[in-house]
């Protein structure tokens, strides 16, 4: 006996808790991978989509020079990890240490060499409107976990404010990963 046909007699409507429940599962069949939503962070001209509920953090890091606010959003789905970060430098002239800087200490995380970061062969082709100084990486590193993990990154600035937006994981999937960098605006 099936829960649909439960107690029925011929010819008699189904209780009305039973579309209730069709739905129900309808509804928890559809829960998609990446769920892209728009982030705007705070105080900062950024606009973006991510494809899952990002958590947010904020950390005093070294940056260019001084002791700095860093600010993270970032999300797992997928087996990836997702992440955009910014920074408020407080003076333009500490951007361009900051993006030579940034780009460095994510290989350092993935035991890569942090002079692989001034490589062409580490770089993909990254281009941010209303960022004229903007910075890439594409490379396979080593995760916390021994685990092979490959990274997609952007570093890139407008006025004092510096960012970092990747992907991070086993694969990266081309629409994936399009996605993401293809969505990233500063109006």
């Amino acid at each position: 006996m099936s829960l649909f046909s439960a107690g029925l007699a011929p010819g008699r409507r189904p209780p009305t808790v039973t579309p209730i429940l069709i739905a129900l599962l309808a509804l928890s069949a559809c829960s998609p991978t990446f769920n892209w939503r728009e982030l705007r962070p705070e105080g900062t001209p950024l606009q973006t989509l991510m494809p899952c509920k990002p958590e947010h953090a904020t950390r005093t890091v070294l940056l260019a020079g001084a002791g700095t606010e860093l600010h993270l959003q970032s999300c797992d789905t997928g087996g990836l990890s997702f992440a955009v970060a910014w920074a408020e430098l407080g003076e333009p002239a500490r951007v361009d240490a900051a993006l030579a800087e940034w780009p460095r200490a994510s290989l350092a995380s993935l035991r890569l060499a942090p002079e692989l970061a001034d490589s062409p062969e580490a770089r993909w082709a990254f281009h941010m409107p209303g960022a004229p100084k903007a910075r890439s990486l594409a490379v396979q590193g080593t995760g916390p976990q021994g685990q092979l993990v490959q990274m997609r990154a952007a570093y890139f600035a407008r006025g004092s404010q510096v960012f970092q937006a990747a992907v991070y994981g086993p694969s990266l999937p081309g629409e994936v990963i399009a996605t993401f960098f293809d969505a990233l605006k500063l109006p």
